[in-house]
């Protein structure tokens, strides 16, 4: 095949070929993306093409994503995820003649909730009622549904501040760090991608997105570019600046793609995806015989330690760029000397 007939159809066919062989590696299309990414960069191969809706589900479930882009503003993986969740209750209406959406009513609304959300996780359950809903609202748009049942979708038992914020000790991000190989490149970007977590509070995905641009090494700051498009410039501490400069300088392969900070290892060099950020601190982690922990346990750890230092809980929303103060509060239970301070003594406790 020319370069130019590595169209998508033809990398489907090539592996659905190798699955019918029997192999297991590289039998999805997914798995050819960095080839056919870097081929189309080039201009060599042609674009990807979107395959068509099969189907009536399929179908409405496109109108669907298209609404929540367009006229909601989702980025593409928020709406991935929302047209995910409701694509098993959209598929309980497909009949022999087609979508049969004159059936949706109170009671098959509240059966899919009930019967789908108690063998989800609590965040996942609640995001499925949230897509359920702007599903509603979206086919009462359409003309769909005479009456919109969003508010018959029922809600998700959650408490907000119910839980400690799960941190970890000195020792273990100490360990965490010496866990990463120094001479090797792998080792020098895992630290950097490290030092920047547990000393900023960084998410994984704003790790992802730094730019080179985004250092000001005169200045001494980084901009961060956070939730809702927002950027915003922090304080560059000496360590952090040290692990970056040391990848830089040694580990970041010339052939980088792009001004990310942070590349793949192995080629084509793209730039580090979020989920390759929480995958190094997963690895990491093993290394360190901590257990499971992703990227998300640095972020609560660099704000425990600022409590610890006696930051308020205003500057500690300020470091992690927190809108309202509610999302800061978790942390006042983790701020335990302060508590000590306040606490009473338990009826007929021994003293």
């Amino acid at each position: 095949v020319a370069l130019s007939g590595l169209s998508s159809e033809v990398a489907e066919r090539f592996c659905a070929a190798r699955r019918a062989a029997g192999h297991t590696d590289r039998v999805t299309v997914r798995a050819l993306d960095p080839l056919l990414g870097y081929l189309r960069g080039l201009g060599v191969a042609p674009p990807a093409s979107s395959p068509a809706p099969a189907g009536p589900v399929e179908e409405l479930l496109a109108s669907f994503w298209r609404y929540l882009e367009h006229e909601r503003g989702l980025v593409p993986a928020a709406a991935r995820g929302y047209v995910d969740k409701v694509r098993p209750f959209v598929a309980r209406f497909d009949g022999p003649d087609g979508l049969e959406l004159w059936r949706v009513d109170v009671a098959e609304v509240r059966g899919f909730v009930v019967e789908a959300c108690p063998r989800l996780g609590r965040r996942a359950a609640q995001l499925t009622v949230v897509a359920l809903r702007s599903l509603l609202r979206f086919l009462h748009l359409e003309g769909v549904l005479e009456l919109s049942l969003a508010g018959a979708v029922p809600s998700v038992a959650g408490w907000r501040l119910s839980e400690l914020p799960k941190r970890l000790e000195a020792g273990e991000v100490d360990a965490l760090l010496e866990s990463c190989d120094g001479s090797t490149v792998i080792g020098l970007r895992d630290l950097a991608i490290l030092t920047v977590l547990a000393r900023l509070g960084l998410r994984a995905g704003e790790v992802a997105a730094l730019s080179l641009e985004d250092i000001d090494w005169r200045a001494g700051e980084l901009v961060v570019r956070g939730k809702g498009a927002r950027f915003e410039r922090l304080p560059l501490p000496h360590d952090v600046g040290e692990a970056i400069v040391g990848y830089l300088r040694d580990g970041r392969p010339a052939t980088a793609q792009d001004r990310a900070v942070f590349v793949r290892v192995r080629a084509p060099h793209h730039r580090l995806s979020p989920g390759g950020v929480t995958f190094v601190v997963a690895t990491a982690a093993r290394r360190a015989g901590l257990g499971q922990i992703h990227a998300h346990r640095l972020r609560h750890t660099a704000a425990s330690e600022l409590l610890r230092c006696g930051a308020t809980l205003g500057e500690v929303g300020q470091v992690l760029r927190h809108r309202r103060v509610a999302s800061t509060a978790i942390y006042a239970k983790a701020d335990r000397e302060a508590l000590r301070q306040i606490a009473r003594p338990w009826p007929g406790a021994v003293q």
